[in-house]
């Protein structure tokens, strides 16, 4: 949660982060499926119930001074952020464990606390965001993938609001076709100046970056 709070004190107009879920259920919010990159413990998400999760330090890998700092769940998540008016992009990280349900109970959070203007859903498994638009056909759905071309052919993904492209494979002509097809592009992830002022040329929707007061400063300084 404090990764989130710097980031909206940082300026940013919005906020991607992960969804797992735990061995008894409960979504919460870690970009790995193992725990072991980023807090004290070993294994993966899906064997920790949620109270053996909150036991677990997720700073203090990063530095001393976030010493028990726990993993939030993603109704902690949405409650803060539903009087923020930011942007919101939850992926779901069920690509390789596929997390049976979790498009519903997604879902049901995103509902009950009324942030679904706000929200875009995307993963890289396309399928779960067609079983997500079915359900409730308002709610905006991305699809994360490498290529834009390629895949827009291969997985049958133009009729999603968005495409999350790796920035490395995207170039003008591609993301104009996206947009032609009344796609909006948001890539993934940029975090030097010259492909900020690049792709933000190219008329894209979003760029998702871990330098936010980095793209603020060239916004900012080439007034787009």
């Amino acid at each position: 949660m404090l990764a989130f709070e710097k980031a909206l004190e940082m300026g940013c107009t919005g906020i991607e982060t992960d969804i797992q879920r735990t061995k008894d259920g409960v979504l919460v919010l870690i970009h790995d499926e193992y725990v072991n990159r980023t807090t004290d413990g070993v294994g993966l998400v899906c064997d920790y119930t949620y109270k053996e999760l909150k036991k677990l330090d997720a700073g203090k890998f990063k530095d001393k001074r976030y010493k028990n700092i726990k993993i939030p769940t993603l109704k902690e998540f949405l409650s803060y952020v539903k009087d923020k008016n930011i942007k919101i992009n939850l992926e779901i990280k069920n690509s390789i464990i596929p997390y049976k349900g979790i498009e519903k109970e997604i879902l049901f959070e995103i509902l009950n606390t009324k942030v679904e203007d706000n929200i875009i859903v995307s993963s890289f498994n396309h399928n779960s965001m067609i079983e997500l638009k079915t359900m409730y056909p308002k709610i905006k759905i991305a699809a994360l993938c490498e290529y834009i071309v390629s895949d827009l052919e291969k997985y049958k993904i133009d009729k999603f609001e968005y495409i999350h492209p790796n920035y490395i494979f995207a170039d003008k002509k591609e993301i104009l076709k996206c947009h032609n097809k009344k796609m909006g592009v948001n890539l993934y992830t940029i975090n030097d100046e010259k492909n900020m002022e690049k792709f933000i040329k190219y008329k894209i929707e979003g760029i998702i970056t871990n330098c936010p007061d980095k793209l603020k400063e060239v916004i900012d300084k080439k007034k787009f």
